[in-house]
């Protein structure tokens, strides 16, 4: 018997017996509640801080006169416990209070916050030590240590309790799952699932072995699939694992005793049963959080920087070629459709008639014969205005508006046509693994030049090794390309 499984089997368990740690998986309700823990704490500690000083100057002033009021009114105070704050969240995050993959018990949670905060109140204290200065009061740094301590910990616990009833309750951020399995691993996990609710697991189909054609037929009901029993043929796993990567669905398996002693494998927990999730790419929890923090900035700065421009751009357009200023137009991000923003450099866009319907005739035209886009230099459909706007690419601006909507992303893959992703053949689908981007990889990396399949493995590239450190390298290498290079994108 597979010792993992056998240790899974212990069905009996319940989340308490682990710790305290209840919340498995959840992790669309994770991501929202860690967020969350970010600002309560720091609203936490600046409480603590303020609860000193009033403690301090309110109450102990009678057993004690205060001498430091008037060197360091309540303002100044505030702003050092702001600052200190800071220093915090500091420890707190490099103790992994932040984490997205480590689910920690109520007990663990406190011991962290404990061991964090000492650390941040010893910076404190050795930079106050080194700057040789006197600070005014002892008991400020003893009193608002401890406080920071208990205050954090409380907010902990009611964003705990929140998220407790937002999952249990009203099935905040649930994930819905598909159980495939025929063992008592399967059954165990069914039945722990269904008892404890604030997992935030929701079965919604149980099935014995995969079953593709029921799986297509949930459509967008099924966030998760999780394979308990792997003993089925080869080509069915790696169908099912190839229909959930290509529809965005999570899929997860249950592993054996040498995968789990791997590492580099991510091994996660689910009841009391340990499974690995296959991904597609390394954008995940806080790394989502700080690309849309990023997208929001970098749009809106965008629109108030180029807001003269697009004046301008809106004028020209109204005053060269009748039609609206905006082109919107169709396109695919995340296998989902949504309108694309430009500002319109071709005849009046129209369905049944104007640039679109001029497209088939064209298509002898086309320059990108290796692929499913469609792309010709000289584009009879341009207007005077579009080949300017077109040539410093400058209609892509218009893009900051689907940037600050969330339909795309500053940087990630380029949003296609729906007629082209229709003739994506299996392997080109990787690029709709995450939302599709103003700029790119492959449009710094040489853009229209570049063939389809070349676009396609640099994108891939991009998805499977993302970090900020590359969303940045390619805003500047845009920036650059669009002062230096003039050749229609």
């Amino acid at each position: 018997m597979n010792p993992v499984r056998s240790h899974a089997r212990a069905k009996d368990a319940s989340p308490k017996d682990l710790g305290g740690a209840t919340s498995y998986g959840m992790k669309k309700a994770d991501l929202f509640f860690n967020v969350v823990r970010l600002p309560v704490d720091f609203g936490m500690l600046l409480l603590a801080g303020l609860a000193a000083y009033l403690l301090r100057t309110q109450v102990l002033a009678s057993l004690r006169p205060v001498y430091f009021q008037l060197n360091l009114p309540l303002f100044s105070y505030m702003s050092l416990v702001t600052i200190v704050a800071l220093v915090f969240i500091g420890a707190y995050a490099i103790s992994g209070l932040y984490s997205m993959k480590i689910r920690i018990g109520k007990a663990e949670e406190f011991l962290k916050v404990i061991v964090a905060s000492s650390a941040g109140i010893m910076l404190v204290i050795i930079f106050i030590f080194l700057r040789q200065a006197l600070f005014n009061s002892r008991f400020l740094v003893l009193g608002a240590w401890i406080l920071a301590m208990l205050f954090v910990a409380i907010g902990r616990l009611l964003v705990r309790y929140f998220q407790h009833v937002a999952v249990t309750r009203y099935n905040f951020g649930i994930q819905r799952v598909v159980l495939i399995g025929n063992d008592a691993v399967a059954q165990g996990l069914k039945e722990q699932l269904t008892q404890h609710l604030d997992t935030g697991y929701r079965i919604i189909a149980h099935w014995e072995t995969p079953q593709l054609e029921a799986l297509a037929g949930l459509g967008d009901t099924v966030d998760e699939v999780l394979l308990i029993t792997p003993h089925y043929a080869d080509g069915t796993i790696v169908d099912l694992v190839d229909f959930c990567h290509e529809h965005h669905i999570v899929f997860k398996f249950v592993p054996n005793l040498y995968q789990t002693l791997t590492k580099h494998l991510d091994v996660d927990t689910i009841g009391t049963v340990p499974v690995i999730e296959l991904k597609r790419t390394l954008l995940d929890g806080w790394g989502k959080v700080f690309k849309r923090m990023v997208d929001l900035v970098g749009a809106t700065v965008g629109l108030v920087i180029f807001s003269p421009v697009f004046l301008v751009i809106a004028v020209a357009i109204k005053l060269d070629t009748p039609g609206p200023v905006f082109a919107r137009l169709p396109r695919i991000s995340k296998s989902k459709r949504f309108i694309l923003y430009k500002f319109r450099g071709m005849i009046a866009y129209d369905p049944d008639g104007g640039a679109e319907s001029l497209k088939a005739s064209l298509s002898e035209l086309n320059e990108r014969q290796d692929g499913p886009l469609f792309k010709i230099k000289n584009d009879p459909r341009i207007t005077r205005v579009g080949k300017v706007i077109r040539k410093y690419r400058l209609d892509e601006l218009a893009q900051f508006i689907n940037v600050l909507r969330g339909d795309m992303s500053l940087v990630g893959p380029r949003p296609h046509q729906p007629d082209e992703v229709a003739r994506y053949q299996k392997h080109h689908k990787k690029v709709l693994a995450i939302k599709a981007g103003a700029t790119g990889l492959a449009q710094v990396s040489g853009s229209s030049d570049l063939s389809f399949d070349e676009e396609v493995t640099l994108d891939s590239f991009y998805i499977e090794n993302w970090s900020m450190t590359m969303d940045f390298k390619i805003i500047f290498r845009t920036i650059f390309k669009m002062l230096r290079d003039h050749s229609a994108v």
